[in-house]
């Protein structure tokens, strides 16, 4: 079993900064692939990136990709969304997910554990 917390949201302006953390319990964290997923109201829960269990490997949404950095520490069982150049459309709901399968995933139904999820909103 993994419990996982996000933190790190808040309201930003456009083209500024922000870094989300995802604190993982379980002494298995490092076997996970990570992914970060976003819901904004009334829209489908979207990819945004996804780590393999070493942090050697990732993948982006094309939305984010250039702007966005998924990076993990297994030593502190966190994974990590920094997010720079943020625009309004990043509004949202930002969940972090773990497979522990260990595949590098994109679609929500192929992870098994979900955190809470933390607000972002970019003003314009």
């Amino acid at each position: 079993q993994v419990q996982l917390v996000e933190s790190g949201g808040g309201l930003v302006q456009a083209g500024g900064s922000l870094r989300l953390s995802c604190a993982a319990s379980g002494r298995t964290f490092s076997r996970y692939a990570m992914g970060w997923f976003r819901q904004a109201p009334g829209n489908e829960r979207e990819f945004v990136a996804v780590i393999n269990w070493s942090g050697g490997s990732t993948y982006y949404a094309d939305s984010v990709k250039g702007r966005f950095t998924i990076s993990r520490d297994n030593t502190k069982n966190t994974v990590y969304l920094q997010m720079n150049s943020l625009k309004p459309e990043d509004t949202a709901v930002y969940y972090c997910a773990a497979d522990s399968r260990g595949y590098m995933a994109t679609l929500p139904d192929d992870y098994n554990y979900w955190g809470q999820g933390t607000q972002v909103t970019v003003s314009s």
